[in-house]
């Protein structure tokens, strides 16, 4: 059976406490919904920092807390930083690379965002590949708009990345791309056009997890996206306990499309990144 990644987004920039108290803020409350999702199944987990009041962090002291105590907890799981820009200096949202995470998040254009507009200037968009790639640090591709796949392409003819990106489709934020089944068929059509070996998956924001999931998984995606960041409830009525109770929905969902779970060693290869660290003899 085909492996598939189960990445889990465990807090983001914009869920609070008082959405659900299970959002993870502190390092040690990251790091434990970690391990905890990955015990159920998570290969790969997406890093947001946050301050002691909530709001965003460019830290590199918390990113480096949250790295350390996942290294330490979760033996081989792919670690990938958010290089994102809500609530950020744009100055700062490259800070951390210098620790070298397995993978960092790159969104190669601007778009609209409810409150925002999500600014991915072309000068800041290749400092942060350029980085990535001088610290051999895997990017994953966010795609909010069928533009960025072509600002993608103008990286990689620069050199600035290679030829099999991992790329993410991020689908129902509001004003940005709508969670729409058909235009998931255009977004990889255009992405197998432009980068024929890449790697995929597709994240649906909210209540449109579950449905975009399905939808990735019955096309072949490499990759399935959960956790926190993306969507805080089980139900309309009901809120997520934890980052692990959305990763066992979406093994659930791997399975049910009769793939399995990949494990931390295949995740590691499928997506390009490092193998993992064989231990050192005394």
């Amino acid at each position: 059976m085909k492996p598939v990644v189960i990445a889990v987004a465990i807090t983001g920039s914009v869920p609070r406490k008082k959405d659900n108290p299970a959002v993870p803020i502190t390092p040690a409350e990251q790091i434990e919904s970690t391990r905890q999702a990955y015990e159920v199944g998570a290969t790969l987990v997406h890093i947001h920092v946050r301050n002691d009041d909530e709001t965003p962090s460019s830290d590199p002291e918390r990113f480096a807390a949250v790295q350390t105590g996942i290294a330490e907890q979760c033996p081989g799981m792919i670690i990938q930083f958010s290089t994102g820009g809500r609530g950020r200096d744009p100055g700062q949202r490259s800070s951390a690379l210098h620790l070298r995470p397995d993978m960092a998040s790159l969104s190669t254009g601007s778009v609209n965002f409810p409150t925002i507009v999500y600014e991915n200037h072309t000068s800041l968009v290749e400092d942060m590949a350029g980085k990535m790639k001088e610290f051999r640090i895997r990017p994953e591709i966010e795609i909010f708009d069928l533009s960025h796949l072509h600002g993608a392409r103008r990286l990689a003819d620069k050199g600035l990345m290679d030829e099999q990106p991992h790329i993410q489709f991020v689908m129902g934020v509001q004003y940005a791309l709508p969670a729409e089944e058909r235009l998931l068929d255009i977004l990889l059509k255009e992405a197998k056009h432009l980068f024929p070996t890449c790697t995929w998956t597709a994240a649906g924001i909210g209540r449109h997890q579950a449905k975009v999931m399905d939808w990735a998984l019955s096309r072949g995606a490499d990759a399935v996206r959960t956790g926190l960041e993306d969507n805080i409830r089980i139900t309309k009525g009901r809120l997520a306990v934890s980052n692990a109770e959305l990763v066992e929905h979406a093994v659930l969902a791997v399975e049910r499309h009769g793939y399995r779970v990949a494990s931390t060693e295949e995740a590691r290869m499928l997506l390009g990144c490092r193998p993992i660290a064989a231990p050192q003899s005394m």
